[in-house]
């Protein structure tokens, strides 16, 4: 644990800043559940699979290749676990996983979108979108739409956010500036992205009425790969004060497995946790109207993607 965890108190459900995927699951039984985790190759998504399957659970779990979902998945029972390949910047590769978890036929009980990348120095584009609002919002956007019939009736829908969604541009979401030509701020688009997370869980929440729920979370800040994009000078930075100041990742992996999991917060949804706890977002992101124009100008994004099968699964009917 790290110095500053010691000092983090835990909140009225016992749980807070230190409390590790684990803990947060003792004595919760998740034999019969299925549960599908994006990027579990690695960082929170490896051990949220670990924990998930620990308490029993099936996990299906996903990679950029069926290799990479494979190494995080290994140690696992292989009755356990079913490996698929998602590439969240190519939809070709997201709707193959659809595709996969339909023929699998197993009811999700709970879809964690963990995955995702953070910061690329300079800018990198799919589809003509810049890269992170593409992977970490559209390709999730795609994969949660895509699945809500396997979603069950009492299904949760997570989605890993960030605090640095008040990293956001003023506006927002820059529709006028979705490819990043106009101007390419590496930290404010990764924000810009994890602010879409928040719009996009809120309005999922709003328009399922049949007792699914949707939330999303910080989960701290974790010293893991999903720095591997940053510049070396800031990454040496931030793992030299991972001892000091960070969660390791069996607390990063706790507020995620808290959601997808906990009986405390079924039927809770549209809300944003951090630490396992309610927390306030920043007050754009609880804007209905801006939730409404991200989710209307994503349907026209995948509409008009050049892959066969676009706009495969976008049919949750507005309230």
């Amino acid at each position: 644990m790290s110095l500053l965890a010691r000092f983090k108190g835990k909140g009225p459900n016992g749980f807070g800043y230190g409390s590790t995927a684990e803990e947060v699951t003792s004595g919760i039984d998740l034999r019969g559940r299925t549960i599908l985790v994006t990027g579990c190759n690695s960082g929170l998504g490896r051990e949220t699979a670990r924990v998930l399957a620990l308490r029993g659970a099936r996990v299906i779990g996903t990679g950029r290749s069926v290799e990479k979902a494979r190494e995080g998945l290994a140690g696992l029972d292989e009755n356990q676990y079913l490996a698929l390949a998602c590439e969240l910047s190519e939809p070709a590769s997201v709707r193959a996983c659809i595709d996969a978890v339909t023929r699998d036929g197993a009811r999700l009980d709970a879809l964690i979108c963990n995955a995702g990348i953070m910061a690329p120095p300079q800018l990198r584009q799919a589809h003509g979108i810049e890269l992170q609002f593409f992977t970490n919002h559209i390709g999730h956007f795609i994969l949660v739409n895509g699945l809500l019939d396997r979603l069950a009736p009492q299904g949760r829908v997570v989605v890993v956010a960030s605090n640095a969604h008040r990293r956001a541009p003023a506006a927002g979401i820059e529709f006028d500036n979705l490819s990043g030509a106009r101007g390419y701020v590496p930290w404010q688009a990764y924000g810009q992205s994890k602010l879409a997370n928040i719009l996009f869980t809120k309005e999922l929440a709003r328009r399922l009425t049949d007792g699914r729920t949707a939330n999303t979370l910080h989960p701290g800040v974790i010293a893991t790969n999903l720095s591997r994009s940053i510049p070396a000078l800031s990454r040496f930075a931030l793992r030299a004060a991972a001892p000091l100041v960070l969660k390791d990742e069996a607390q990063g992996a706790a507020t995620q497995v808290f959601l997808a999991t906990h009986p405390s917060v079924a039927g809770v949804t549209g809300q944003y946790f951090s630490h396992c706890q309610r927390a306030e977002p920043e007050p754009i992101a609880n804007d209905p109207l801006l939730a409404a124009r991200l989710w209307q100008e994503s349907e026209r994004i995948v509409a008009g993607l050049d892959e066969a099968g676009a706009g495969h699964g976008m049919g949750v009917a507005a309230r």
